[in-house]
């Protein structure tokens, strides 16, 4: 089923400013969060799809994309988060919903947010470039490639410690994992609640650090991951494999692994969204008195009727020859330009033949 356009889906306009797109957001969040609707499928629904929509149109290189190839340009199945409960969409979009009133609004009352702890250091993420040929992105295609990255010491399971009795409460935080900082201001005294640099929050330290890892929690070696790639896909597009990137210090959680799509060049074949156009070159008499020609496709070769006077620079269309629609059913054309061959080199008797040709009536063009 296709998508819905994501200004649809906040109901602003294309020119939206972000501050506009921030305010339709919010709206929408407010409305529709599954708390507030609690049984109802449809608002979840509506919930989690205002959500995915603010993610990409508040994000300008997201925004561009989509502007520019849809949802295809920004989306390869895996590419964005599935919002479960508020906690998650507090974390995700804070600057829409952090020091507002959005607490009492929603609950009618004030709230108290249950902090949680910070588990390690977060892995980073990773990109790889994968080319594909034309005939693998019209029907999809999976890849199995391998790379070098950080993965989960298996000696520790990921602690970065010798063993469970390596740990002891970290003596700034007290094991809290968090540092109280006060400051006054204008407004009277402000309390702000940190991550404790010293175990980065996990409220532990490491005693006796795993020998293999050296307290890491992470070893670099080589992994195999094997990537699904959908159908339609364009070139410079991107998926997002979760949790496939570097694995995180200290039990952290893993970084993405950002797969970028190159589209090779085709022998035939040029592409034109998910259509894709062939130039074949017929002869003067098979352009006059048609003819039936053996043509190129992405599955092989398959037979195409030249009707009697066709003329040059003629589309004909071979339906559902092309390339598999990412976002709905189906597949696009493949779409034959029709080129007359003039040739340069002529024999004696080609050249009286035409001249011959030339001197019939219904040879020449109308004046």
């Amino acid at each position: 089923m296709s998508k819905r356009d994501y200004y649809e889906v906040l109901e602003v306009g294309k020119s939206a400013t972000k501050e506009e797109i921030r305010k339709a957001y919010r709206k929408l969040a407010m409305k529709y969060h599954p708390d507030k609707n609690p049984g109802d499928a449809e608002s979840d629904k509506k919930f989690k799809e205002a959500t995915e929509a603010y993610e990409i149109l508040s994000d300008d290189e997201k925004r561009k994309r989509y502007d520019q190839f849809g949802h295809t340009g920004v989306r390869g199945g895996q590419d964005f988060h599935d919002f479960s409960n508020i906690n998650d969409i507090f974390s995700q979009f804070s600057d829409i919903f952090s020091g507002s009133s959005f607490f009492d609004d929603f609950f009618g009352g004030s709230s108290r947010g249950s902090r949680r702890r910070s588990q390690g250091i977060p892995g980073s993420n990773l990109r790889v470039s994968i080319d594909l040929t034309l005939e693998e992105i019209a029907q999809g295609v999976s890849k199995t490639i391998k790379i070098k990255k950080s993965n989960t010491c298996k000696a520790c399971n990921g602690t970065g410690a010798k063993d469970t009795n390596s740990f002891k409460t970290c003596p700034v935080c007290n094991g809290t994992g968090e540092l109280r900082q006060i400051s006054r201001s204008i407004f009277g005294q402000v309390v702000n609640i940190v991550t404790c640099n010293n175990c980065n929050g996990t409220g532990k330290i490491i005693s006796q650090p795993c020998k293999e890892c050296h307290g890491e929690g992470r070893i670099v070696g080589e992994s195999t991951i094997k990537i699904n790639i959908p159908a339609g896909v364009y070139d410079n597009s991107y998926l997002t494999l979760r949790g496939q990137g570097n694995a995180g210090k200290m039990g952290g959680p893993a970084g993405d692994l950002i797969v970028v799509i190159k589209e090779l060049p085709h022998k035939y074949f040029r592409r034109d969204s998910d259509n894709i156009i062939y130039d074949l070159w017929i002869s003067f008499p098979q352009a006059v008195l048609g003819a039936d020609v053996e043509v190129p496709t992405l599955n092989g070769k398959a037979k195409l009727k030249i009707e009697k006077g066709t003329v040059s620079g003629k589309y004909l269309k071979m339906s559902n020859k092309g390339i598999k629609h990412y976002d709905r059913m189906g597949f696009g054309d493949q779409l034959v330009k029709i080129n007359i061959f003039v040739p340069q080199k002529l024999s004696a008797r080609e050249k009286e033949l035409l001249k011959e040709l030339d001197s019939q009536e219904n040879i020449k063009p109308n004046k």
